[in-house]
């Protein structure tokens, strides 16, 4: 992997009239394509291998594999691994979290983890999440919980002694089928939300406090996929859904992109708003606000997940999205990366480097414009499916369910703006609308909100024919000014956005 010289990093941002960078901090981690974590973030990108392995469950067609696929859901397979090791004794003393411990895998080779959760007084088992690397392909190699395909290598063996911290050895046995769980799933991200964005100290977070005012419900993700594996009828405040109108083939496509497009996509900003919530301003050590940049580097490897940090042309989550949607909408650069891409990961550089500067502020600044931009993709799947079905005559119960999702995952922040123009799109697109789609009506009702929205017509673009180059007649894009974000810029981050992008060209011609 390719490494920045420390001086030559200072320098390059000194011309650029920025505050330099810390240089004492070794900038060792992989890219998440032009974004250098500081901090170790590989078990998080992993969440994309339980969002892969949902699909290729459900892909099975059996009952066996949809089974599967909602075990993986509710209970994870490839993020945050601990194992529950039960004790030949109850511990004589309590034992706090985040203690490290070793043990020994099956052939004897040395294990490390940490206590999960405070181990109390009198308790016969104790949770230990194994450590990772910090290389994406060797991540972990024991990944059991939900996976049809389980790795235990890096397991520990199924009876021993583990060592933690300063307390004498303690004697254990478990069952590793069973006893290797994970502690992150992408249902978790949905049933943590109230109090993770909804009651926290600095809550309620804009942009969830939208979906759940439209939706009545603060595990709406939650919701949605559940009643779609069930075949259910789901009444929100708004936006219900009812899949009992739907077989395999609809309910397949409400699961896999939900999961992605409404539990993983509000988590991104989560992580975001958590950054900010917590920098400080009046940093008195160079380190004050690491814990802040790791909330920064979570965001930016859920958006983007392993299989893309390995493979650009790969992935299942947010990143892959932006990319197959500026094919079908002429948004993609010359260097074939979506422009919704490139804006998103220079304000993730920025952001990154107002958060260890303690520019507060500058960073706060971002969320916004990074949410605004992560909608646009969800707004041209809502349009693309409007057309398939009201144009060209292309309904079918998959494309009418990917469309019912699309519009699902982004209808609260129309609603904000215009509730009767998100009831013109619900109607249209919601699941049993059927094949009277009126096209026009949802892409107006989008565009006459883009500014409200944050977007405007450039940055959506228009419906592009199979030849990829003209428009569908009456999907052209729509008249409003230059993308969004890319123009000269006013206001704190101006400067980080820049150096940020100037940094990707160069590391893009060196590497």
């Amino acid at each position: 992997m390719f490494k920045i010289n420390a001086f030559f990093l200072t320098l390059l941002l000194s011309q650029a009239g920025a505050t330099p960078l810390r240089t004492d901090r070794q900038l060792s981690e992989e890219l998440f394509i032009s974004y250098e974590p500081q901090t170790a973030v590989t078990d998080h990108a992993a969440i994309d291998l339980d969002q892969q392995a949902i699909e290729q469950q459900l892909a099975a067609g059996t009952d066996e594999g949809r089974a599967s696929a909602k075990d993986i859901y509710t209970n994870g397979a490839y993020s945050k691994t601990y194992a529950v090791l039960q004790l030949s004794a109850p511990l004589t003393s309590e034992v706090q979290k985040g203690v490290e411990v070793t043990g020994k895998n099956a052939n004897g080779d040395e294990i490390l983890g940490n206590v999960l959760d405070v181990a109390e007084e009198g308790d016969t088992t104790i949770r230990v999440q194994y450590k990772t690397s910090n290389v994406q392909a060797t991540y972990s190699t024991c990944q059991v919980g939900a996976s049809p395909d389980p790795v235990t290598t890096g397991c520990f063996a199924p009876s021993g002694d583990i060592k933690a911290g300063a307390n004498d050895p303690f004697t254990y046995t478990y069952d590793v089928s069973t006893g290797n769980q994970n502690a992150r799933t992408i249902q978790g991200f949905s049933l943590q939300a109230k109090a993770k964005m909804y009651e926290c100290e600095k809550c309620p977070y804009d942009t969830y406090k939208k979906f759940y005012d439209y939706y009545g419900a603060f595990d709406y993700a939650n919701q949605w996929v559940l009643a779609a594996f069930n075949n259910a009828n789901i009444a929100f405040t708004n936006g219900g859904a009812d899949f009992s109108k739907y077989q395999t083939e609809g309910t397949n496509e409400a699961i896999k992109k939900g999961t992605a497009y409404m539990n993983i996509w509000m988590y991104v900003i989560r992580e975001l708003e958590d950054a900010v919530d917590d920098c400080n301003n009046n940093c008195s050590t160079d380190d004050c606000n690491d814990d802040q940049v790791h909330a920064w580097d979570e965001a930016v490897a859920f958006y983007t997940g392993s299989l893309t940090k390995q493979n650009a042309k790969e992935g299942v989550l947010l990143y892959t999205l932006a990319q197959k949607r500026c094919l079908n909408f002429g948004t993609c650069g010359d260097d074939g990366v979506a422009g919704v891409n490139t804006q998103i990961f220079n304000f993730f550089s920025a952001g990154k480097q107002h958060l260890q500067q303690g520019k507060c502020d500058d960073a706060k600044a971002l969320v916004p414009k990074i949410t605004s931009l992560m909608t646009i993709p969800l707004v041209q799947g809502t349009i693309r499916y409007a057309h398939i079905i009201g144009q060209e005559s292309g309904m079918t119960e998959k494309a009418e369910a990917e469309g019912a999702v699309f519009a699902a995952s982004v209808l609260p922040v129309l609603h904000s703006c215009n509730a009767g123009d998100a009831s013109t799109v619900y109607n249209n697109m919601k699941v049993g609308s059927g094949a009277n789609v009126d096209f026009a009506a949802v892409k107006k009702a989008f565009e006459d909100n883009y500014a409200c929205m944050g977007i405007n017509c450039a940055d959506v673009g228009g419906m592009l024919q199979a030849d990829g180059e003209n428009f569908f007649a009456g999907a052209e894009p729509c008249t409003g000014g230059a993308p969004s974000n890319t123009a000269s810029k006013s206001g704190a981050y101006e400067t980080g956005v820049a150096v940020a992008a100037g940094i990707s060209a160069i590391v893009a011609a060196l590497i």
